[in-house]
């Protein structure tokens, strides 16, 4: 079998044309290391797709051509049979009464194959919502500044946000990534490459809350603290530092109180996140033990063993293992803690968080999942109009045949780890559950290939945890779609993401009008990665940019247009001002149940968080805002606030789920 029909088998589109229009073909060295990084696929003789059905209705299934009349099949739930039956012709229908859940459908044919596949039975969407029309501010949690941080936001910062917003009439606050990053390295800041997507950043502890800490037990902690607290980019090195060597101490006293309540509680929640916790916590000792990527490692340590990540910590190394969960029983804590507040203040929306679309291929999660994961391919984009050489996140994804043969468990197990304090959460590059753009390392960005994903039963899983956890699930569906896209992720339920930067007519460049917007929709002026409101007025986005060499994709006349377009978009509406709250009162009377409002834009912040294609040229990731908490309210203009969100106040009557 040669690369190319190997490849096809593999869902792999070895050829493809790029958003601008150019053809692609795979080269043949590119193409190997891609095979190569791919588990061996189940091979599916008798059923041509994963079988998916929804509650209450027959889904059908297509048999090959080269099944064998009759079928016999079997649902299997544990060890259990559940249903079975013989198919006579090619179309099979399964059963209706199926409870939401994952099953193994057993198959034989007249000639003696066998094969095992997945089913998955789903609700008939996701869950829609316990709200009509909201809106929520959203931040970059570690540039919160309050008098009382360590240098960068944490979750007693966002409690108080919190207080603030719902004083404002917000559903809810909308957070970047949350993941774990890597402890020992400082400059690697970016919260959307994590180390793990399943567990917390411990920065974001509020350790003087913590039972067990006394700063007075810091050797030099208040005169390393109030440094940390003036500086306009944080310095994660020394935060990190400091904010470690904290929660030791703060560990050291736990640890000697074995009988207190909080152990109790501790050892409930390392119960309830096992085995993931242990594996966690057990990767994250010998990282810091080998100091080498997890594949040169001994080999006894180069896959994840239960059993021997239990032995490992009733070893005398069991402190250190027991402190890094600690430590993310004390982020748990406070997040959840954050939740509760949400919803006491009535936040109809509460946490919507974010989802980063890999990780990197040193880190917890590509160790855990090396069949599901593939280390030596990263996930990325090709040229377009914005990005003519193509980009290369540097990320590890999922790939299709190890969900297949994990029975999607690493997928769930994201999802669930996002969505246990969110009432919304958005997948970052949502386009990644139909197909994802690979590219092998050693290659440039523009040699990778796309490779089909198990769509349908992506969804499916999606639509299983969102409506275990009553999570609203947007797709950031920005970029070059495919036909019929959009309207597959909304027949499950799954929300679009609307930004207004991007919703103008390719060709005249005009701004689409209220009706254009959808109602299942997250809407947003921009994003993280784009000029904020009062940068993009003044054209800081594109100066910048021209200064460190970076082709900005719009000219200076090509943004006065924009500005233009702009405003008349908004005096149509009978808006006569351009400012932030013009734009805000447009996006408000939108059909979209959701809107994102920055606190960037609120207090006319004229750099963006993150610039694409830069690394040091720009701060990404670490500028602090340039207000603190409790002089918010003193800065942002409320009663315009207010007047622009006033047909988006809570709604009293729940939407159905």
């Amino acid at each position: 079998m040669n690369l190319f029909t190997k490849a096809a088998e593999l869902g792999i589109q070895t050829e493809f044309f790029d958003g601008q229009g150019q053809r692609h073909v795979t080269q043949p060295a590119a193409l190997q290391i891609i095979l190569d990084a791919m588990p061996a696929r189940a091979t599916h003789r008798l059923l041509d797709r994963l079988a998916v059905i929804r509650a209450g209705e027959h889904g059908v299934s297509e048999l090959s051509a080269a099944a064998a009349l009759p079928v016999a099949w079997k649902i299997v739930a544990g060890d259990a049979c559940v249903a079975e039956g013989e198919a006579q012709e090619r179309r099979v229908a399964w059963p209706s009464h199926l409870p939401v859940g994952s099953y193994r459908l057993q198959l034989s044919d007249a000639d003696g194959h066998v094969e095992e596949a997945p089913l998955l039975v789903a609700p008939p969407g996701a869950f829609r919502g316990a709200f009509e029309r909201s809106w929520i501010v959203a931040i970059q949690l570690y540039g919160l500044r309050s008098s009382r941080n360590w240098g960068i936001g944490d979750f007693t910062d966002l409690a108080q946000l919190i207080e603030i917003a719902a004083g404002w009439g917000a559903g809810g606050i909308g957070l970047n990534p949350l993941h774990a990053l890597f402890d020992d390295r400082p400059g690697d800041c970016s919260p959307y490459s994590p180390n793990s997507r399943l567990f917390l950043n411990p920065l974001y502890i509020d350790v003087e809350r913590l039972p067990e800490f006394r700063l007075a037990d810091l050797p030099g902690g208040a005169e390393a603290i109030a440094p940390l607290r003036d500086v306009e980019l944080i310095d994660y090195r020394a935060v990190a530092e400091l904010k470690w060597r904290a929660l030791r101490r703060a560990y050291e006293t736990f640890r000697a109180t074995p009988s207190s309540g909080r152990r109790a509680a501790f050892e409930a929640f390392r119960r309830d996140r096992a085995p993931l916790l242990t594996r966690f916590a057990c990767f994250e000792a010998l990282r810091h033990r080998f100091k080498t990527p997890w594949w040169e490692w001994p080999d006894e340590w180069q896959h994840p063993e239960d059993d021997r990540c239990d032995a490992l910590r009733a070893s005398p190394d069991g402190a250190e293992i027991e402190f890094i969960e600690y430590v993310q029983w004390c982020a748990d804590d406070q997040l959840r803690a954050c939740h509760d507040l949400a919803a006491a203040r009535g936040m109809d929306v509460g946490l919507y968080l974010d989802v980063a679309v890999g990780v990197q291929s040193d880190g917890f999660d590509a160790w855990n999942e090396q069949v599901a994961i593939s280390r030596h391919l990263s996930v990325g984009a090709p040229p377009d109009q914005l990005n003519s050489a193509g980009q290369n996140w540097g990320l590890a994804g999922f790939n299709a045949a190890g969900l297949e043969l994990t029975g999607f468990a690493p997928f769930r197990d994201m999802l669930r780890a996002s969505m246990r304090y969110a009432g919304a959460i958005r997948l970052d590059h949502v386009l990644g559950l139909n197909r994802l753009y690979l590219v092998p390392h050693g290659f440039a960005a523009n040699s990778g290939v796309y490779v089909q994903m198990p769509f349908e039963a992506l969804l499916a899983v999606t639509a299983q945890e969102s409506v275990a956890n009553r999570c609203v699930v947007i797709g950031e569906d920005l970029g070059t779609v495919p036909e019929g896209f959009r309207e597959r992720l909304a027949a499950w339920g799954v929300w679009s993401y609307r930004v207004m930067m991007f919703e103008r007519d390719f060709h005249q460049g005009w701004f689409f009008g209220l009706d254009h917007y959808l109602p299942e929709a997250l809407v947003t002026f921009n994003t993280h990665d784009l000029a904020t409101y009062s940068g993009w007025r003044s054209f800081t986005d594109l100066q910048f940019k021209h200064s460190v060499g970076i082709d900005p994709g719009e000219s200076d006349d090509a943004r006065r247009y924009a500005l233009a377009m702009l405003g008349d978009v908004l005096r149509h509406q009978g808006i006569q001002h351009e400012d932030i709250y013009a734009v805000l009162t447009f996006l408000a009377r939108t059909r979209s149940r959701l809107l994102a409002i920055s606190l960037e834009d609120l207090l006319g912040v004229l750099d963006q968080p993150n610039v694409p294609g830069t690394v040091f040229e720009h701060p990404n990731w670490r500028r602090r805002l340039p207000r603190a908490l409790n002089e918010i309210a003193a800065v942002i203009n409320q009663p315009a606030l207010l007047a622009a969100t006033s047909e988006r106040r809570p709604a009293v009557n729940a939407v159905a789920g």
